[in-house]
């Protein structure tokens, strides 16, 4: 999954509008425009289209874990040049406040097993020898549970998401 990808996903499983987008943003302190925001956006066979870098999407997401959680005392995280999988799904966690059993619902409810000793794998620093390289079906499927949960009404986008 590409960083246009998630972000396209998150947007729609929250709704957020343009205005709270740029809102994310800042908290994490990164001022965005609209326009900017309307070009990551795009399909990427869209001439405007263009990509959103790890850092920008590492920014959106410390945004939303202000958002959700509140802005933590002391310096604040920089954003990662580099994001994985496992950092993205991590931050998720935080800014939703989920518990592992949370996240194993998530994912069953689109039919997605994993145990609880292969979710906390995802979670570990990546030189501990059960660390486990999160793979795009397992963000995919986590993402389709989150959009389950925070949008019942609209179906999973299997086309484009699946």
């Amino acid at each position: 999954m590409t960083t246009n990808d998630i972000l396209r996903r998150l947007r729609f499983i929250f709704d957020f509008s343009d205005t709270k987008m740029i809102e994310l943003f800042a908290h994490a302190e990164l001022e965005v425009s609209r326009a900017q925001i309307s070009n990551w956006l795009k399909k990427d066979d869209d001439d405007a289209y263009v990509e959103c870098t790890d850092k920008e999407l590492a920014t959106f997401l410390n945004g939303m874990i202000v958002d959700k959680r509140g802005r933590r005392e002391g310096p604040q995280p920089t954003p990662e040049s580099k994001l994985s999988n496992n950092i993205i799904f991590m931050k998720l966690r935080i800014a939703l406040n989920l518990k592992a059993e949370d996240i194993l619902e998530s994912l069953q409810s689109v039919d997605f097993w994993l145990s609880k000793h292969e979710l906390s794998a995802f979670f570990r620093k990546p030189g501990h020898k059960h660390y486990r390289e999160c793979k795009d079906q397992v963000l995919r499927n986590f993402l389709n549970g989150l959009q389950k949960e925070y949008r019942p009404d609209r179906d999973v986008i299997e086309g484009v998401w699946g």
